[in-house]
């Protein structure tokens, strides 16, 4: 998933880049919102993974202090090693879908800027 993003989302800044005349940007934004679409939902999905990771690891730290069981030790650990990465990459997909929302607006900029018939010497102020 994070490779197919990371080339989404450096094609999609080509096209951005390229700017080429005759650029049919409201099909640009159409297929870029499906896209946001889908990887919105795959945020979500891990979202709730690494939620229930994460209260699984509070009910066995929890279990652990009551019990001073090494079982309660050995399951907490085996989760940590698996929450870790599940919060790595929740953070990944968080970052990527904003970024995603920025680019978005640039396209619609572009659109707008279609629909009323500016020139490619407009640019973006910072």
């Amino acid at each position: 998933m994070k490779k197919q993003i990371l080339d989404y989302i450096k094609a999609i800044k080509g096209i951005l880049a390229e700017d080429k005349p005759g650029t049919d940007w409201k099909e640009v934004a159409v297929r870029h919102l499906i896209k946001i679409e889908f990887y919105q939902h795959e945020r979500l999905i891990h979202l709730i993974v690494t939620a229930l990771f994460a209260v699984m690891e509070i009910i066995c730290v929890a279990t652990l202090l009551a019990t001073s069981n090494l079982w309660s030790l050995i399951l907490m650990i085996m989760i940590l090693v698996l929450l870790v990465p599940y919060i790595g990459h929740y953070y990944f997909l968080e970052n990527s879908v904003q970024e995603l929302y920025l680019i978005y607006n640039e396209i619609l900029s572009r659109k707008d800027r279609e629909a009323t018939g500016g020139g490619n010497d407009l640019k973006e102020e910072k």
